[in-house]
């Protein structure tokens, strides 16, 4: 459940950002929505997986300060 909120908390600040920083650079509202609502929604997969890796590098670290 925690993971979900978080994923979810980042994705919302996530298309914030990709809308703004693209009508920045592009002036065009168009562009800056198809862009905001693309690429975070990419991005949040791939942060899902990077949360999992890190997860689990932390484990292992853990599994072998125990030994």
């Amino acid at each position: 459940m925690r993971l979900a909120l978080k994923t979810g908390s980042y994705s919302l600040m996530h298309l914030v950002v990709a809308i703004a920083v693209t009508y920045a650079i592009t002036q065009d509202w168009r562009a800056a929505l198809a862009v905001g609502l693309i690429e975070p929604a990419v991005q949040t997969v791939a942060y899902i997986f990077h949360d999992r890796l890190w997860s689990r590098l932390d484990q292992r670290a853990l599994a072998n300060a125990q030994r």
